[in-house]
């Protein structure tokens, strides 16, 4: 009997929009990932799967979903609130029948749980926030099924709270500015690699400064740079366009440091490159292999050179997202406006701002260090 090959479905993309192509295909993607996981789920969450795609950033779509299909297989799995074999199979009468306590049960659950895939078994530990979220995604789920009257009782009012840390409860993490400089050291000079190291800087050392420099100038999220495409600057007008959440356009400044990088880049070691694909072609920051680099690429290469800045281990070194908060406490400590800081990180609320105004670099070293008892001490001896 021949067996039968399948093809994968190669998409072609038709824009029509003033989106770049690859931001279409990304939210193509995220979308064909949302369907995958709504056609494994019971067709009654219709209206849940409605709600989430007019209400959330499509990420968050995609992260409750993930969420709630887990949801369902800890029901088969872990529980005896249903018969089904599979999520899809579950029905809405069982549903009926959870209580909060359920719910409560799979939190403390999902705290710390083992997958055992017959080669391996995997451990997993999620954080508060992770929790935080987990409840969000069912806390929603269950609040659809009671407006469509499918189930008799609101129980989200019965789930324990989960303790998230509040705003200064917390240490901002950051790069202070001296460390900033000895980033850029590392990838400038190859200060601080090692051997193996080295080898690839040779070949991407102006792409990886370039990416380090437009971190911590502009604070962007790791999407928005990994999306970024030659086409993105307009270097006649300084300044080059971003896509930040919900599709939304803004347009950036270049400053001199910035356009002297990418200059750098642009015309050596971006030339050396083939693009693989016509998807490539006009990607800002490409691999060694010619393929747009990926966003692990990007926070591998970030990890790395932060943990040279902070003398640390690779595997100890900073995300895109502290570089995001380096450049936030930066701004703010060079007495920049809260409003402004926050218009150029596109904080929805002033108030994830502030807590960056009030993480000022320094603030601590320089309180303790004007309480210097025993060096007056002896010096009014």
């Amino acid at each position: 009997m021949a067996r039968k090959t399948t093809t994968k479905t190669e998409y072609r993309i038709h824009n029509k929009s003033d989106k770049p192509d690859n931001i279409v295909r990304k939210e193509h993607d995220i979308q064909k990932a949302c369907e995958g996981i709504q056609s494994e789920l019971p067709s009654f969450l219709r209206s849940y799967f409605a709600y989430l795609k007019g209400n959330v950033l499509p990420m968050t779509r995609l992260a409750y979903l993930h969420d709630v299909r887990f949801f369902f297989n800890y029901l088969i799995e872990e529980t005896d609130l249903t018969k089904a074999k599979v999520p899809k199979d579950i029905k809405s009468e069982e549903l009926n029948n959870i209580v909060a306590a359920d719910v409560n049960l799979f939190i403390d659950y999902c705290r710390n749980y083992t997958v055992d895939d017959g080669e391996t078994v995997t451990v997993y530990e999620n954080g508060n926030r992770s929790l935080a979220r987990k409840k969000s995604s069912v806390s929603v789920l269950f609040k659809q099924l009671y407006r469509d009257g499918l189930i008799e009782k609101n129980i989200t009012d019965g789930f324990d709270p989960i303790k998230v840390a509040k705003p200064g409860e917390r240490e901002i993490k950051a790069l202070q500015d001296d460390e900033v400089m000895v980033m850029l050291d590392a990838v400038t000079n190859g200060t601080g690699l090692t051997d193996h190291e080295r080898k690839y800087w040779e070949k991407t050392k102006l792409r990886d400064k370039a990416i380090l420099m437009l971190f911590v100038t502009y604070g962007l999220r790791l999407s928005e740079l990994q999306q970024l495409n030659v086409s993105s600057f307009n270097f006649s007008r300084g300044e080059f366009k971003i896509y930040r959440k919900r599709g939304k356009e803004s347009i950036m400044p270049l400053n001199r440091s910035v356009v002297m990088v990418l200059t750098d880049y642009l015309t050596t070691e971006r030339k050396t490159v083939t693009a693989q694909n016509t998807a490539a072609e006009d990607a800002l920051f490409l691999s060694l292999r010619g393929t747009r680099i990926t966003e692990r690429a990007i926070r591998e290469l970030v990890k790395k050179y932060t943990a040279i800045a902070l003398d640390t281990s690779r595997h100890s070194g900073y995300s895109p997202h502290k570089l995001r908060a380096t450049a936030a406490t930066s701004l703010i400590g060079r007495g920049n406006s809260i409003y402004d800081v926050q218009a150029l990180l596109d904080h929805e609320q002033v108030t994830t701002t502030q807590l960056y105004a009030q993480h000022k670099m320094n603030v601590k070293r320089d309180l303790v260090n004007d309480m210097e008892w025993e060096l007056e001490r002896k010096d009014d001896k």
